[in-house]
């Protein structure tokens, strides 16, 4: 009840309420409901502003390297496999924050992922996803649904192609759970 709510007032410019956040990198504003309006640095440099992928769905999972969840890179790379040739982007966004999980630099983080685990989606820069120091992304996540903020290594979400969260996933939830609701924005069978 309180999400349809909180969407009625975002998208009501009768309500007075601010309805556009700025992203750091570009200083562009954007709906405050769209994850579009945020960059992340890559783990190999460049950027990876995530309005290139309007249009498409879109899974951003906080993930860590000595996690006891960090097999689910397997599950996310599977994922990709299946639906990104369909449109499905995800991006992987390592971070230290918990427990000291993710000690590794930009190299050391790439290299486990490709060869332990064959990822080929995007990584971004290992950033903070919790606290003052969050990235803007993470700081978005907690104002706009404050139980879905990370609270450990490889929280999942998912948007659709205009940059709206449809639905989060826990860290104890495997990325195969949110198949289905991918594969219900792609207009693809359910297997």
């Amino acid at each position: 009840m309180f999400d349809k709510l909180g969407k009625v007032l975002r998208d009501n410019p009768l309500t007075g309420i601010a309805t556009a956040v700025v992203d750091a990198a570009t200083g562009k504003k954007t709906p405050d409901g769209s994850a579009h309006a945020f960059t992340f640095d890559g783990l190999r440099g460049g950027e990876i502003p995530l309005s290139q992928y309007a249009g498409k769905p879109l899974l951003v999972v906080n993930t860590a390297s000595k996690c006891g969840f960090t097999p689910q890179y397997k599950g996310l790379e599977a994922l990709y496999e299946e639906f990104g040739p369909k449109g499905l982007v995800v991006v992987g966004v390592p971070s230290n924050d918990f427990a000291g999980q993710e000690p590794g630099t930009s190299d050391e983080i790439a290299s486990f992922c490709e060869i332990n685990y064959g990822v080929t989606f995007p990584l971004a820069a290992k950033v903070p996803v919790t606290g003052a120091d969050a990235h803007p992304f993470f700081k978005w996540i907690a104002e706009q649904r404050p139980m879905a903020r990370p609270r450990w290594n490889f929280h999942k979400y998912l948007f659709d192609g205009e940059g709206r969260l449809v639905e989060t996933a826990a860290s104890v939830t495997k990325p195969s759970s949110l198949r289905g609701a991918i594969a219900k924005m792609l207009d693809e069978p359910a297997k």
